[in-house]
């Protein structure tokens, strides 16, 4: 049987690895841009275009992946991505032209659409609820690695300005990914409903104490007799407001900023004087800073509310952008000393946001959702993200040149403010719960929230 190849280790780590494609597919283009633009001439527009083309197809993958796992499995959906990223890598290496790239970076989008929907899901179903958060946020410490692996690489080729390389290398984990999906169990979760109870409890003692077991299998066995079809439960009145709610959360982390730092960072370091090579030696250092303070954020998640660690993110961020605006407005760019300014409130900038909000909406975003929607309601939460993310991909570039640059980042800084505002008023506490009994609380406020509605319309 599979599940008894593989240790609970292995288990976390493979689970999250379609995360490390994520990122470094996300972080290698800023890099390549730089060189891209000699060998393949690019407009702002189109420059835009090659950025944001993975993700209209991550659009599509996220919003297509959900649905596909529930039906199919997790693990299957999750090999199927691994064969999808090595052909959108293989694609971009020799692409000869601006429209091959876009079809590269297409392709590409739809493995990350489906990663950033079915991997936050399988690491949330496998792990045990007191270490949930913790293991589930190794989905966002795989993005964060991703993206540092990929601003090494791009300094490592930056001297030969090997782009094809750049983008190319990430064929070498979607290839471990591949293999190792193999010995990968399925989601407990997803084999009860398919497969059995039997089925489940194999795979949950792997990371489960033998005592936790029956009562977990029970919640789950109970939240499958009252819920209906996938797709009855998606348009249910009871789920409607927390699909919202998990949208508008994961559509708020990618407006927020974090994006436009991922993407552009070498170009604004460039731009604030700083060298070519220089420039991406700056972003391995903020890539460094993101995956050493994911791993801080790990230690903690389990520790504190999710809600706390969020509104401290968001104080964080805005002030972070707030005073580097600020400094820029008063100092102005070109100069050695706004250089490192930048370096320094997008590097403070970064520990905020991968201290908080990075791992948090990938923990929180599984656990809002029922089990018999799980899937295909994270999937269309993670289609807001690409949707967000296309956004600030898209746009960027362009009112970086119709705006100064401290007065873009000022915009970042207000939407940070009203995250700050959505995360206090709409968002509820899941830490320390099962998946079954934040299920269970979900329905029984909707219903409470029904009846009200109607006493009041009768009276």
């Amino acid at each position: 049987m599979v599940s008894k190849k593989i240790g609970k280790k292995m288990i976390f780590f493979l689970g999250a690895l379609g995360g490390l494609l994520y990122g470094y597919d996300m972080g290698v283009i800023s890099g390549a841009l730089l060189y891209i633009k000699d060998d393949i001439p690019l407009t702002s527009f189109t420059e835009g275009l090659v950025v944001s083309s993975m993700l209209i197809g991550a659009i599509f993958g996220s919003g297509s992946s959900g649905p596909l796992s529930d039906k199919f499995g997790r693990r299957r959906l999750v090999f199927m991505i691994s064969i999808i990223f090595i052909i959108g890598a293989l694609t971009l290496a020799f692409a000869p032209n601006m429209v091959t790239l876009v079809v590269g970076r297409l392709i590409i989008g739809l493995a990350v659409g489906g990663s950033t929907a079915i991997v936050p899901v399988y690491l949330s179903e496998m792990a045990p609820t007191e270490s949930r958060g913790s293991l589930s946020s190794l989905n966002q410490l795989m993005i964060t690695i991703g993206i540092l692996s990929s601003y090494l690489v791009n300094y490592a080729f930056a001297d030969i300005e090997g782009w094809r390389w750049m983008v190319g290398l990430a064929v070498v984990p979607s290839v471990v990914l591949m293999v190792g999906v193999i010995f990968m169990p399925e989601s407990p979760r997803w084999l009860l409903e398919n497969r059995g109870k039997e089925a489940a409890r194999s795979v949950m003692k792997l990371t489960r104490k033998p005592d936790e077991i029956e009562k977990e299998i029970d919640e789950m066995i109970e939240i499958n007799r009252i819920s209906d079809s996938t797709w009855n439960v998606l348009k249910s009145s009871w789920l409607r407001p927390t699909l919202l709610i998990g949208c508008t959360f994961a559509l708020l982390q990618q407006i927020i900023g974090i994006n436009a730092i991922i993407y552009y960072a070498p170009t604004i370091f460039n731009e604030a004087g700083l060298g070519d090579v220089t420039s991406i030696l700056g972003t391995v250092g903020i890539g460094t800073v993101n995956v050493v303070v994911t791993i801080f954020a790990i230690m903690i998640i389990d520790k504190i509310d999710r809600k706390k660690l969020l509104i401290t993110g968001n104080i964080g961020m805005v002030s972070s952008l707030i005073i580097m605006a600020g400094l820029i407005w008063t100092i102005g760019l070109g100069s050695d000393v706004t250089a490192w300014i930048i370096v320094a409130c997008l590097t403070l900038f970064i520990v905020f946001f991968a201290f908080t909000w990075g791992p948090v909406l990938w923990v929180m975003l599984p656990e809002l959702f029922p089990m018999r929607a799980r899937g295909a309601a994270t999937g269309i939460a993670a289609l807001a993200l690409s949707i967000g993310s296309l956004l600030v991909a898209q746009f960027f570039p362009l009112l970086t040149e119709i705006m100064a640059i401290e007065q873009v980042f000022l915009i970042f800084a207000a939407i940070g403010i009203g995250a700050l505002f959505f995360v206090v008023k709409y968002l509820p506490e899941t830490r320390g719960r099962s998946l079954e009994e934040i299920e269970a609380d979900l329905r029984a406020r909707t219903s409470a929230s029904e009846t009200n509605n109607a006493g009041s319309m009768h009276n």
